[in-house]
């Protein structure tokens, strides 16, 4: 039987810091070493079993009768051993969602969800999609490079979601950084209290003055959601929606422009888009460490305890990678973890597919001699537990004109403005038109008249800088 070192001990691996960050497969690789659960460190004092065997993940997500996802479980943390200012908690502490909660509870929260997504037709998301791609393509494509992270996977969601959830100015800009700051755990209580207090805004607007959005879909629905659960949904969608997303665009893009595979088949026409999201949800998931789950009372998985209510991390990428797989065929092969498995698989895995699909099929088409600018082993990934991110992804390519005015504004009378009815009469930024006495949305799309971001007026140094500046119409 194998004995769980104490925190600190060098056997326990830590997923934090740049180190890991580099080359997750190689901790995961040492970790097999010791079965299909092995002892790890989240963060400085913050100790967990992390699951790295394909079926051990599946016994784990699909035993919810002796694995909880209720972090009030957690014993470390209830009894102080894990400090309160640990940049994990944010990421892993109870809050009234679907994601940490089980039974009928879970059911109730998690339909509220299901249903609500279900009112967003395919072809509208297509819509918004394509549209957020292409205004954001135009805002580069004629200065020959760009950091296809910040100026573009990071902004798309973005783009996206303010329209579906029917986000004011500025709102979206903040509840993703917010996100993101959770994500990499580097000032993550401030990151934590700058969404929540975001979302708050959101819903008092919604009471206010409801439309048809996803916030307001889910204020009426029948589940009667209480403020806190509704604000802690919202945070569930958000997150769900926009680190992951931005992760599997620009993990999708590195693997087309890198891998000999995939990259050969560019310029011919048949972009192996598909294949290459499959082959990125195998080997590097968005989300590559999390479905925390506490084990309800003391079990033995294989020699090893699992006490009750220390946590099991089930690493999504360690599974999905885990050497007894017989198959390893990946190309159409959807039987990979990256949405998870069992009652808390991703209720958007569809959606989430869809705009990374247009996202990535958009740029290859417009830019269809783009390359990275540094070799892919120098590429940089950002330090977190819980993700697989890169920090950035520089390009180049021939410079590009904009999209034709003409095409943009008949691909704008093709689809519907947003979910559930037709297209609103959003102002452009800065001329005071709004839908209704409470709307204070820009409309993502804009028309044509409006000049996205000309090039000579240069690049703003951050992500977050740029995402501002297009609320802003800069």
């Amino acid at each position: 039987m194998n004995a769980v070192p104490p925190p600190g001990c060098p056997a326990r691996q830590s997923l934090y810091g740049p180190e890991f960050a580099a080359d997750p497969a190689a901790v995961y690789r040492l970790l097999r070493e010791s079965g299909p659960t092995a002892p790890v460190e989240l963060a400085p004092g913050v100790r967990a079993t992390l699951v790295t065997g394909y079926d051990a993940a599946l016994h784990v997500l699909r035993s919810p009768e002796t694995f909880s996802k209720d972090p009030r479980h957690w014993k470390d943390l209830a009894d102080g051993t894990v400090p309160a200012d640990s940049p994990v908690l944010p990421m892993m502490m109870y809050r009234p969602s679907a994601l940490f909660t089980d039974g009928e509870e879970h059911a109730r929260l998690r339909g509220a969800i299901t249903d609500t997504l279900a009112r967003v037709e395919s072809g509208t998301l297509r819509g918004y999609a394509e549209r957020s791609a292409d205004i954001l393509i135009d805002r580069f494509a004629p200065l020959g490079t760009a950091d296809l992270l910040g100026e573009y996977a990071q902004v798309l969601p973005l783009l996206v979601f303010n329209h579906l959830f029917g986000c004011p100015t500025g709102h979206g800009v903040r509840l993703v950084e917010g996100m993101s700051g959770m994500f990499d755990g580097v000032d993550a209580e401030e990151a934590y209290e700058l969404l929540i207090a975001t979302l708050l805004d959101l819903v008092a607007l919604k009471r206010r003055r409801p439309a048809p959005d996803l916030t307001s879909w889910l204020m009426e629905h029948p589940a009667a959601l209480t403020d806190e659960e509704l604000i802690h949904t919202l945070a569930v969608l958000m997150g769900a929606g926009t680190e992951p997303q931005q992760n599997l665009i620009a993990n999708g893009l590195r693997l087309l422009l890198s891998d000999d595979r995939f990259a050969g088949d560019l310029s011919g026409g048949t972009l192996p888009v598909e294949d290459a999201l499959d082959e990125v949800l195998w080997t590097d998931p968005p989300i590559a460490n999390y479905a925390v789950h506490y084990p309800r009372y003391d079990v033995v998985y294989e020699g090893t305890p699992l006490r009750a209510g220390d946590p099991l991390v089930v690493s999504l990428a360690a599974a999905n990678t885990d050497p007894a797989l017989t198959s390893r065929q990946r190309t159409g092969n959807r039987a990979h973890l990256a949405w998870s498995a069992g009652p808390h698989t991703c209720p958007a895995q569809g959606p989430a597919r869809l705009i990374a699909s247009v996202a990535v099929e958009n740029l290859l088409d417009r830019l269809p001699d783009i390359e990275l600018t540094v070799p892919v082993e120098e590429l940089r990934w950002r330090p977190g537990p819980f993700h697989r991110a890169l920090a950035a992804l520089p390009v180049s390519f021939p410079p590009a004109p904009t999209a034709p005015a003409v095409e943009r504004s008949e691909n704008e009378r093709s689809e519907n403005g947003r979910p559930g009815g037709g297209r609103p009469e959003y102002g452009r930024p800065g001329d005071g038109r709004v839908d209704g006495p409470e709307r204070s949305s820009i409309d993502p799309f804009p028309s044509p008249a409006f000049e996205p971001w000309a090039p000579e007026a240069g690049r703003p140094r951050s992500a977050w800088a740029r995402a501002a500046a297009w609320w802003h119409g800069e």
